[in-house]
C-alpha cells in the first residue's frame, strides 16, 4: 500500500490490559493455595449474580480475604458472555472490590429472578402437598428474595398463614419460632 498510494498502513496490535492495576498480579497468593474449580457464571443462565458472587467468596476462601485479589481472581469464575464482560473494561477501571462487584450486578443483575414479599404471602399449600414440601418451596422462594430481611419467627409466620385452612385451624394456637418448627 505504501508504494501504490503513499500511506503506511495501520498495525493492528492488541494488547489485552487487565481492569485492574498492574500491581494486583503481583500479589502472591497465600501459601500452599489452590485455585478452586466450580461453577463458572456466564451470564446466560439463571443464576443470578448475588448468587454467584457469594459462592465465589465461599469457594475461594482466604485467597478473597484482600480486596486486590478478590479483583483479580474474579474473572477466573466466569465463562463465555460474562468473561468477555470482564476483557472488555477499560483497563484500571476498577480499583476496588465493591467497584467490581457494582459493575458486575449493574451490568447483569436483571431482577427478573429476584422475588419479593408479595411472592412468599401469596405462597399457599398445594391440596395434594405435605407440610414439608411447601415449606421447601416457601424456603427456595426466599432463597430468590435477595433484598429482604426476615427474622425466622416472621417465616414461620409467613408459612403458617399459607398452609390449608383445616391444617392452620387445627395449629392456630400454637406459636412456631422458625420453620423447623412448623414442620
Amino acid at each position: 500500500m505504501r508504494d501504490q498510494f503513499g500511506i503506511k498502513p495501520k498495525v493492528n496490535t492488541y494488547s489485552y490490559r487487565t481492569p485492574y492495576p498492574p500491581a494486583y498480579d503481583l500479589i502472591p497468593l497465600p501459601n500452599r493455595y489452590k485455585v478452586p474449580d466450580f461453577t463458572k457464571f456466564s451470564g446466560q443462565d439463571d443464576t443470578s449474580t448475588m448468587e454467584h458472587v457469594n459462592r465465589f467468596i465461599i469457594q475461594y476462601g482466604e485467597a478473597t480475604n484482600r480486596d486486590e485479589l478478590r479483583v483479580r481472581l474474579f474473572s477466573s469464575s466466569l465463562s463465555r458472555l460474562a468473561f468477555t464482560w470482564f476483557i472488555s473494561l477499560p483497563p484500571n477501571l476498577v480499583i476496588t472490590w465493591a467497584n467490581l462487584e457494582k459493575q458486575f450486578h449493574k451490568y447483569f443483575f436483571s431482577g427478573v429472578h429476584e422475588k419479593k414479599i408479595t411472592d412468599l404471602v401469596r405462597l399457599k399449600q398445594r391440596n395434594d402437598e405435605s407440610v414439608e414440601s411447601f415449606v421447601q418451596r416457601l424456603r427456595e422462594v426466599k432463597n430468590k428474595c435477595y433484598s429482604l430481611v426476615l427474622d425466622d419467627r416472621q417465616l414461620a409466620d409467613l408459612a403458617f398463614q399459607g398452609l390449608l385452612p383445616h391444617i392452620r385451624d387445627k395449629y392456630a394456637s400454637q406459636e412456631f419460632e422458625s420453620l423447623s418448627h412448623l414442620v
